[in-house]
């Protein structure tokens, strides 16, 4: 064999071994991270997935509209680690609230400080009108919902332009990078929404095959541009799309509320992760934060 053949093998087993090396130092970092101390700062932000809408009582001094809630996957988890929780999730807001203010609200991230070791995130769906598009594909026309007090038309569909999409993966990189710059010692999480089209429809969905087709894919274009954004700052996924299989509106043991033609309210909102979910994700949480 030529000497220049063999120094180039030698190279090849050398960059193998190093990279190797470098990926099993990376998991070894990952298998060992530290836990958090008692009253370690914990900031979770995001949509009404992560505020908890209607799944238990509102906190003192939330603001009114973004219907928080003390049984939210956040306060559970803070409770169980005794953590001190600031908790920025808010009803209605999209990527670009974490960034930027929302009229009286700051922007999310503000809450994020040096101090902060742990992050988690559960936004997106309200950028391509993802829960909008299930409630209009479940309630059929001239049906009513009844939220709040509030008697409202069932909505026509959402369209939504692939700028959307775009928009939504930009704001969440730059999100998860600015987390990383604002707190170095932060373990930051992106919370996959809970899985809620269900294989076989039910009274809770009424989707056709096509809407439900459609709705799936928006689910799954939801989780991989989370994952993607999550993936290249360095952050975690929890993969709750895929451990919440089973636990639809039309399964045994829900984790979520559909919409059904008896809808009631005091089920929890319509198309959101019910007590159980909550509950589920707080474990979740857990066990993901103890590896």
């Amino acid at each position: 064999m030529a000497p220049g053949v063999a120094a180039r093998g030698g190279g090849a087993r050398l960059w193998r071994m190093f990279r190797t090396l470098i990926f099993a130092l990376a998991v070894a970092g990952c298998a060992h991270a530290p836990p958090l101390p008692p009253a370690a700062h914990y900031v979770n932000m995001g949509s009404s997935f992560a505020a908890g809408v209607k799944t238990g009582p509102t906190p003192a001094g939330s603001p009114a509209r973004c219907f928080q809630s003390e049984a939210n996957y956040a306060y559970l988890l803070a409770a169980r680690l005794s953590l001190s929780l600031t908790d920025v999730s808010c009803a209605g807001a999209t990527s670009a609230h974490l960034l930027a203010a929302w009229n009286e609200l700051p922007a999310q991230i503000d809450a994020v400080t040096p101090d902060t070791r742990l992050v988690t995130i559960t936004i997106g769906g309200n950028d391509i009108a993802y829960v909008g598009n299930l409630t209009a594909a479940s309630c059929a026309e001239g049906e009513s919902i009844h939220v709040s007090g509030m008697t409202l038309p069932c909505p026509p569909p959402f369209p939504v332009a692939e700028g959307a999409y775009t928009t939504l993966e930009h704001n969440l990189r730059v999100a998860a990078t600015q987390f990383r710059a604002r707190a170095p010692r932060a373990r930051v999480v992106f919370i996959q929404y809970v899985a809620l089209v269900p294989d076989t429809q039910c009274p809770q969905s009424r989707f056709t095959e096509a809407e439900a087709a459609a709705l799936r894919t928006t689910a799954a274009r939801l989780a991989e541009i989370t994952a993607r954004a999550a993936r290249e700052s360095g952050a975690e996924v929890l993969a709750m799309d895929q451990i919440a299989r089973g636990h639809t509106p039309c399964d045994a043991e829900p984790w979520s509320v559909g919409l059904a033609a008896d809808y009631d309210e005091t089920q929890g909102a319509p198309w959101h992760p019910n007590r159980a979910g909550m509950e589920a994700i707080a474990r979740e949480l857990e066990t993901l934060l103890a590896r």
